[in-house]
């Protein structure tokens, strides 16, 4: 009943040869935990050093390799980069050189095509006037076969055939200056 009453000391009691090992197995362990640890600094930290370097090691060539891939990506597309703005500016010089030919050869074209419709006005123009003057000596050879004719029923036939003729040319010759005028 002590115990109820007082817990404490009762703990305090049972609570330290919890702790405290027995002396007849605190020496076998601790002189196993020695020999542990004897043999693990000898042939245990060893290897876990090694493979601690070795994943060192490992750890460092996949960085420097990964940092090589990313300087090798950064240069390719820095280069992509470079390629494609010499492509677009290619493709940009091309189309100025297209446009300058079309210009030219629109130039030249219509050139040609206004030389062709000046010299087809001008081959018209005189053929124009070649048939005008044809048409006005046929006409002026008409009027004066009809001048003639009407000129010696009138007259009678004082004047020869070719006095008459010469006569009408020089008055058709007279009266076609005052028109071209």
């Amino acid at each position: 009943m002590a115990s109820v009453l007082c817990p404490v000391p009762a703990f305090a009691a049972s609570g330290i040869e919890a702790i405290m090992p027995v002396m007849d197995e605190f020496i076998p362990m601790l002189i196993a935990f020695i020999l542990l640890w004897i043999i693990l600094a000898k042939f245990g930290w060893p290897l876990f050093d090694k493979m601690l370097v070795k994943r060192e090691t490992t750890i460092k060539d996949s960085l420097e390799k990964s940092e090589e891939a990313r300087q090798e990506s950064e240069r390719v597309l820095a280069e992509y980069k470079r390629e494609l703005a010499d492509a677009k500016t290619t493709a940009a010089q091309i189309v100025a050189d297209a446009k300058t030919a079309g210009e030219a050869a629109k130039a030249d074209i219509t050139a040609q095509a206004q030389k062709e419709a000046a010299d087809m006005i001008a081959k018209a123009q005189q053929a124009i006037e070649a048939e005008k003057k044809a048409a006005i000596e046929e006409l002026q050879g008409s009027i004066a076969d009809t001048s003639i004719a009407v000129a010696s029923k009138l007259i009678g036939s004082d004047l020869s055939d070719d006095e008459h003729r010469k006569l009408i040319e020089r008055y058709v010759n007279e009266a076609g200056s005052f028109n071209a005028n």
